[in-house]
Formats: C-alpha cells, sequence, structure tokens
C-alpha cells in the first residue's frame, strides 16, 4: 500500500494528453509542485475573488458607461507615466545601494577635500564602471522626478483625482514630495561645493519658517551651520528612512489603482 498523497485531480495525466512546449510543460510542473505544498492557486482564487467585489463596488469607467471604445487612443501613452516612474525608482535603488558599498558619510579632511568627496572621486575614476554606475542612479533619479511631475499632470487634467480617488490623489502629492526630498538629500552626498551651498540654502529656509524654525534647523541638519551632523542626517534619509516610506506608499497606490481601475479622460 502506497502512502504517497493521491493526486486528485491527475495532474500528470492532464498534461500527457495535451501538446505542451517544453517552457510550458515546465512552467505547469513548478506550479503544481508548489500549489500541492503552499496552496498557491488557492490563494490566487481568494485574491481574484476579492478583485472582482472591489471592483464590483466601483463606477463604471468613462469608457465602460459612454461605450467609447478607444476613441481617447491618444492619451494612452501618458498613461504609462506612473510605470515609467517607478520602474526609474527601482533602478535608482539598486545602483544607490550598490554605490553604498564604495561612498562614505565622512567630513574628516582628505587629500581631495573630504572623505566622502574622495569616496565620490574614487568611485567616478579608480572603480570599474563606477563612472556607468554613478550616472545610471543619477539619471535614473531625474527621470524619475520628470515622470512623476508628468504623472501628476496627466492625473489632473485627465480629472483622475475626484471621487473615488481622493486618497490615491493626495498618496501621489506625498509621493512627489518625498521624492524632491530624495532628490535634495542625493544632492548634498558628494559634500562638494554645490552641496555645501545647497546645504546652507535648506538651512536657510528652516530657520525661515515660524515659530519652529529653529527647531527645524537643529532637526533636519545638524544646527545652524553645515557639520558631520548634516552629513550624516542626510545620508540617513536618504538610504534608510525615505526608501522605506517610499516603497510602502508605491505599493499602496499601485495597489489602490489595481482595485479601482484606470480613470480615463473626462
Amino acid at each position: 500500500m502506497s502512502l504517497e498523497r493521491k493526486d486528485e485531480h491527475d495532474h500528470k495525466g492532464w498534461m500527457k494528453g495535451r501538446e505542451l512546449s517544453p517552457v510550458e510543460k515546465g512552467y505547469l510542473t513548478v506550479l503544481i509542485w508548489l500549489d500541492r505544498r503552499l496552496r498557491i492557486v488557492d490563494y490566487l482564487e481568494i485574491l481574484e475573488n476579492l478583485y472582482y467585489k472591489a471592483n464590483l463596488q466601483m463606477p463604471k469607467s468613462h469608457t465602460e458607461q459612454y461605450n467609447l471604445d478607444n476613441k481617447f487612443w491618444y492619451w494612452y501613452p501618458l498613461y504609462a507615466l506612473g510605470s515609467f516612474s517607478t520602474i526609474a525608482y527601482v533602478v535608482a535603488a539598486i545602483s544607490g545601494a550598490l554605490l553604498g558599498f564604495y561612498y562614505s558619510p565622512s567630513t574628516a579632511a582628505a587629500e581631495t577635500g573630504t572623505v566622502a568627496y574622495s569616496s565620490i572621486t574614487f568611485i567616478m575614476t579608480e572603480l570599474n564602471f563606477g563612472f556607468l554606475l554613478r550616472s545610471l542612479h543619477r539619471w535614473s533619479a531625474q527621470v524619475m522626478v520628470a515622470a512623476v511631475f508628468l504623472h501628476m499632470l496627466r492625473v489632473y487634467f485627465t480629472g483622475a483625482y475626484k471621487e473615488p480617488r481622493e486618497l490615491n490623489w493626495i498618496i501621489g502629492i506625498v509621493l512627489i514630495s518625498l521624492t524632491m526630498v530624495f532628490g535634495y538629500t542625493g544632492y548634498l552626498l558628494p559634500w562638494d561645493q554645490l552641496a555645501f551651498w545647497a546645504g546652507q540654502i535648506g538651512v536657510e529656509m528652516s530657520l525661515s519658517i515660524p515659530l519652529a524654525g529653529e527647531w527645524v534647523a537643529q532637526l533636519l541638519f545638524g544646527g545652524f551651520t553645515l557639520s558631520q551632523s548634516t552629513l550624516m542626517r542626510m545620508y540617513i534619509l536618504h538610504v534608510f528612512f525615505l526608501p522605506f516610506i517610499t516603497t510602502a506608499l508605491i505599493a499602496i497606490h499601485i495597489g489602490i489603482v489595481w482595485m479601482q481601475g484606470i480613470a480615463e479622460p473626462h
């Protein structure tokens, strides 16, 4: 008597009765193996039911309501800006993590200015593919800023911020704000002349805030003048604090879009 669990659905027999390519056979074999151990299909069915229940509660899209078919085809490229900005964020995150292996957030004196600036010089001049890696990080960050800004414009001019998508619009405003903070903190990390004076402008702007100005300057910049505390705060914000918050909000943002669907132009 065999103690092996009986395959109630006879998956192997079903696969033998069909003409499947090697890729399809491999995919189905892996899926069946995982499903028998982790019940993946059951969870997929639960997610599918939740998806359809959520969408049944949402109003019809304009295309469905007015039977417009593809009348707004010229808008469709602009609907890829959200995905484009997400891809740029992923590229910036991966390249930034690799740069972190060679960067030192220190204002101590070195042969070429400070330790932080010397580490950037090493990446750009001596590290194999370092110039490419930093350029990739820099350009992906700039592309992300532009894509997020254009994405917000598209959402506004197509009326996608209206009911029932107000919450996602607010999350989008928070995300574009975090994107700008990402850019500013990363701008200061090389600790060169551009970074120094950008940091000084940030201190002056903080001090100009009524009532809480000095407290904000102390919190964000470690005082009223730039120092090691300033660079360390920018590094912690850029590498540890902002990525976790931004990634979580992006996941929530995409999840809401998935549940509500895409809003066509009004």
